[in-house]
């Protein structure tokens, strides 16, 4: 009912992954990470494809720019800050904290009605500080928690029961399911529980990227807009300080991006170009090396990438190797933007 036809679901299969990144070590080859990329055209065309992008698989916390897309479709007001923590993976930080108490007070509800996991924080920094505190693993301090008090928020809104929200069949989860659809494009090939116990929608790489576009692309105002307008101006309220995914955001003007557990990266300019990446081991650190090697491919300037080229391998504590995307990957001679 909102944009183009749905296509058929995409394929389950046996993911046909590629080696995407190598791990260089004295100058040998140590280890090959596979996985899958594909970068957009501004057209929304197929500019570059490396492995399978046309499997489906989950996006993990990659899908929650749609989430809060369908949420604000659904007639949630919020803006800004907390608009940014509605689309997280957030830290635990205390301003994650704040945000997600601030959501769920004007739900008219509390931490007890959340449903997502009680988790330590994300941080390492953070969790650290939590454990020598002795404090518990809360609701509020798992990376999902804004996303759950949006969605009781949504329903509170809809007049729509707060018991029973994390159940696909809820109307919640229809209306989220539906919006999934719209922009990735295509029909849903799975459901199944994501990490927080919601539901998560399995689609294709290449819809992924579709779906990141359409927000990005979308005219000013709109659900979409306001979106990538919160995550863009509050990049760390959707991840954290010293998130990769925060400094990709700053490096690179306009960019909307976010990470997602599994090796799962997704990044999107306002002209429509955009990239998608999974990894197949899940590999952290191949993630975004591989990542920013997809943007330097879509036409986003290398120098701009320099500090994602990825961590370096130590020997004896000193750097005697990197992780190196492969040369399919390499950036085309062209004029960068």
């Amino acid at each position: 009912m909102y944009g183009s036809p749905v296509a058929e679901a995409p394929v389950i299969r046996e993911p046909l992954h590629a080696p995407v990144a190598h791990l260089i070590r004295g100058g040998v080859i140590e280890g090959i990470h596979y996985g899958s990329v594909v970068v957009l055209g501004t057209d929304g065309t197929v500019e570059f494809q490396l492995g399978d992008i046309e499997a489906a698989f989950y996006p993990r916390s990659a899908l929650k720019p749609v989430q809060a897309v369908a949420m604000l479709r659904a007639g949630l007001p919020l803006d800004g800050e907390l608009l940014s923590l509605t689309a997280a993976s957030h830290s635990g930080e205390e301003r994650h904290l704040a945000g997600a108490r601030r959501i769920l007070e004007l739900a008219g509800a509390g931490e007890d009605d959340l449903r997502n996991v009680p988790d330590l924080p994300y941080d390492p920094v953070v969790r650290d500080a939590w454990v020598r505190e002795a404090r518990l693993p809360s609701r509020l301090a798992q990376n999902c928690s804004g996303k759950h008090a949006a969605m009781l928020y949504t329903c509170r809104l809809n007049g729509w029961p707060l018991d029973g929200y994390l159940d696909p069949a809820h109307p919640l989860q229809r209306a989220i399911a539906e919006i999934v659809e719209d922009l990735t494009g295509q029909a849903i090939a799975r459901v199944t529980v994501d990490g927080c116990g919601a539901p998560l929608f399995s689609v294709s790489l290449h819809g992924l990227a579709r779906a990141a576009a359409r927000i990005t692309t979308a005219p000013a105002g709109t659900p979409e807009a306001r979106v990538a307008d919160a995550m863009r101006e509050h990049a760390e309220m959707a991840s954290g300080s010293g998130r990769d995914v925060a400094a990709l955001m700053r490096a690179v003007p306009g960019l909307l991006a976010k990470d997602g557990f599994e090796g799962v990266e997704v990044a999107a300019l306002p002209d429509g170009r955009a990239v998608a990446v999974k990894i197949a081991d899940g590999a952290n650190r191949a993630r975004i090396p591989v990542a920013a090697a997809a943007l330097a491919r879509a036409g986003v300037a290398p120098a701009a990438l320099a500090e994602f080229a990825g961590e370096p391998l130590l020997g004896g504590a000193e750097p005697v190797g990197t992780i190196r995307p492969v040369r399919a990957l390499d950036p085309l001679p062209q004029t960068y933007a």
